[in-house]
Order: structure tokens, then sequence, then C-alpha cells
């Protein structure tokens, strides 16, 4: 099969009428019908609609109606974010034909800017650690990573040029990671959570995985901004930016490389990496310093306070999992499965006081980084190891320290191990500045020059 356009690729296409909606549309239904029956990474598609909603996107170009970079692009939703007359499973059996009476305001957003919603990806049970029905494209025997693991699969497979996902620990950032494409995780609050299912809210956060880094800004441009005040989770939640100081990723592009410098620490990520994943970053770094010259890198030291994060970020997620869920899994305690009941249980032990703790730490680690220059442009390994067996969906360690923190962060796969898994870095920002991360991944994606790849055809399962 050919190689999977990029939302960069086919865009111009489309608006130079080279291409269609409805053509893009057929080139991801074929690799659906190729790749989903092993890698089951829809929960589900309404082909139909789908091809209808591409005919009127085609014929809004053909009148000139084009509405940018999204124009008739398929996109997939993760299925504990509403999309009107979809259902919203959120990985549970009772919910599974729960359908949305609306769109979540990020859903709304793609929808004004002509992006097709192909379907609704599979997530793990209320997007928490219990593994999920989907298989790693690249090895079947593996985990995608979750709890984003369909819109990652999805998008490594060509089924859709993009796709929405969440992450409260590592959601976005892992399965993106061990299934070889890209990820933005944006700052805390900076994309809408209205219409999605929350597990933590105060550490919920909406976020883009796609082929590219180019595309992860056109996607997060049309999504991300300023919005009213929404109860999400029991918490009121609000994007405190104007319009004025949203970022233009063409503007910085030209004039943000005078800011960007790149760090790299020695004890946090490294004590915890498998020695595979310790070796490649390693040359990675080697490479980088001979290759990357412009934009220098040094080695800066966390505070020793940031190892306590991974228990502060699990006593708040528990918590907060807790008094959402309290009442349904009181009622539906079947509908649980184990891993998402166990981290209930945890949290209605927890503590008031072991909350507010954690709640503290949180406060003053962000402010210590903060006046000892917060490591803007730190670069790390992505996740702690390659993708294990699917009796897990892998460690989020990596990422639920940036995660607990609000930081945003960008992943883009940077090798391949011998039997062609990917290996993945994370660039953490400053809170807020998205445009510099992206544009120095773009930068380190261009200069890595990794062969654009499609997964192996998978063996049609046993039994078909």
């Amino acid at each position: 099969m050919n190689e999977p356009l990029t939302i960069a690729d086919a865009a111009p296409l489309i608006r130079g009428g080279e291409l269609t909606p409805s053509e893009l549309l057929e080139q991801c239904l074929r690799r659906i019908d190729v790749y989903e029956p092993a890698v089951r990474a829809w929960v589900y598609l309404d082909r139909e609609r789908a091809r209808q909603e591409a005919e009127e996107l085609t014929k809004d170009i053909q009148a000139g109606n084009y509405r940018g970079e999204l124009h008739g692009i398929p996109i997939g939703i993760k299925d504990i974010i509403d999309v009107y007359d979809m259902p919203t499973g959120c990985g549970s059996k009772l919910w599974a034909n729960s359908y949305a009476r609306q769109d979540a305001e990020c859903v709304k957003r793609l929808r004004q800017a002509g992006a097709l919603i192909l379907g609704k990806t599979v997530t793990t049970a209320y997007a928490f650690t219990d593994p999920p029905v989907t298989r790693n494209p690249w090895n079947l025997d593996r985990t995608p990573g979750g709890s984003s693991s369909g819109s990652a699969a999805a998008v490594a497979c060509g089924m859709c040029l993009a796709a929405l996902g969440t992450q409260t620990g590592g959601s976005l950032t892992r399965p993106a990671s061990y299934c070889g494409v890209c990820s933005l995780k944006p700052a805390y609050e900076r994309i809408s959570v209205e219409g999605v299912l929350p597990l933590a809210p105060s550490l919920d956060h909406v976020g883009v995985i796609a082929g590219c880094v180019q595309d992860l800004s056109h996607v997060y441009r049309v999504i991300a901004g300023p919005m009213d005040y929404v109860k999400y989770g029991g918490i009121d939640v609000y994007d405190p930016l104007p319009v004025g100081r949203m970022w233009n990723v063409e503007l910085k592009r030209a004039f943000g490389r005078a800011e960007m410098h790149v760090q790299t620490t020695n004890d946090f990520f490294a004590e915890r990496c498998s020695p595979a994943v310790r070796e490649q970053f390693a040359s990675f770094l080697t490479w980088y310093r001979g290759e990357c010259e412009d934009i220098p890198m040094r080695s800066v030291v966390l505070p020793p306070s940031f190892a306590q994060l991974p228990d502060a970020h699990l006593t708040i997620m528990a918590s907060e999992a807790a008094e959402y869920h309290r009442d349904r899994i009181r009622r539906h305690p079947d509908d649980y499965p184990s891993s998402i009941t166990a981290l209930i249980e945890r949290g209605l032990r927890t503590p008031g006081a072991q909350l507010a703790a954690a709640r503290r730490l949180r406060s003053e680690v962000a402010h210590e980084l903060r006046q000892r220059d917060q490591p803007v442009g730190l670069v790390t390994p992505a996740t702690t190891d390659l993708p294990p067996t699917p009796e897990t969906t892998g460690n989020p360690v990596f990422n639920a320290v940036w995660n607990f923190l609000g930081l945003p962060t960008v992943s883009l796969p940077y090798a391949n191990s011998d039997d062609g898994l990917p290996f993945a870095l994370q660039i953490v920002g400053e809170g807020f500045r998205e445009d510099l991360i992206l544009i120095h991944a773009e930068k380190l994606e261009t200069e890595l020059a990794l062969p654009r790849r499609l997964p192996p055809v998978p063996d049609p399962p046993r039994g078909s």
C-alpha cells in the first residue's frame, strides 16, 4: 500500500482540486478494511454518513467555500469525547449505546473547520489503564498503550489523518510513542474539556495524535483557544488567555528560534529507562550535538522533590476519580474492570490531608521550576521501554510528571528497534508555550528524516 498522506500533504491537494474529500475518505476506508480486523482501533464507524459528509465537503470546495487546512480531512475521536449522534461508550458495556446529543467543544471546532469526523476510536475503560482490545499495529503481540489506544493505532495505520485523545497520566504520549506517530499534550486548560468524560478534572487534558508534527499544529490551532467557564467533573475550568495572545506558528517559526534551547537531565529519567531505551536515547543525544549545533544543548538538574511527583499524581488522580465515579461504581460494579476499580477504591481510602499535601507539592515544584529556569525545551525519552505485551498499557511515569504540572509536551518517533518497534522522545515546554516546542519538534523531525512507513499488513485474525 502507498504511504499515508499527512494533513500537510493532503490540504494543498484538496484546496487545488487535485484530491477530493471523497477520494481521501475512500483511501482511509480501504486501510480500515486492511488493518481493522486485526488492530481493532475503532469502536464506532458510520461509513455511509461519512461518505455523505465527504460529498458535501467536496461540493463546498467546488463552490469556492474552502475552510482551511482541515477541510475534508478524516479525523478519529476518542470514545470519551462526545460526537453528536454517535455513542460515547467510554469503554463501558452499559454506556455502549449512549448516544451524544451534541458535539464536545473540541469536536464542534473541528466541524467548523471542515474536518470529517470519521468515527469513535477505542479507549481503555473510563480512560484508565485496563488493557484495550486494540493491538499495536507494529506487533500484534504488543500493547498500543492507553488510554488513547485506538486513536494512536488508527493514525499509525493511515485509517485517519489525525485523531483526538485525552491524557490524565500518559494517555496521549505513550500510545503515540508505542505506535510510531506524534502527539501534542497541550498545557492544562488550553483546550476545552466540555463534553469529555472526566477521569481526574484537575489533570485531564484534550490533545492531538497525528502522523507528523506539522499536522499536530494544524489540528491544535483549530481546537485551542479562549473559552468560557465550564463545569467539568465538579470543577470550574477556564482558559485564561485572551485571543490576542494565541500563538501563530507560522510567525513563530520565523522569530521563535532565538528563544529556543534544549535541555537534558541525567537523573529522574535515566534511572527509570530500560537498557534499550537508555542506549538509544544516548545515541540520539550524540547525534543531536553533532547535527543541531545552532540550538545548543545543556544539562539541567531537577529539584529533589521532583521524584515525589508520581506518587502525588496518583493520589490526586485516585481521589478525583473516586469523587466522580463513587455512586455509579456502587450501582454497577461489574461495569468497572480491575484497574479502574482499584484506582477508585484507593481514592475512597485517601485521607484529605494526603490529598492536600499532593496538591501543595504540585504548586511547590511548579514554583521551584519557574525560579530555577524552568525546563523549557527539556528533551527526554517518551517512554520507559518499548511497547510491552498487551496485558498492560505500559508505564506512564515519564508523561505523568509533566501532566501533573500542566506543562505542554510534544512526542515524536526518532528511531526503530531491530524488530521495527518505535523509540520516541518528548519535548517539554514552559506553560502555554506550545509554539516553541512544536517549532523545535518540527525541526528535529526534519533533521532526523525518519522514513514515513505503514505497519506491515496483518494476518487475518484466527477463525476469520
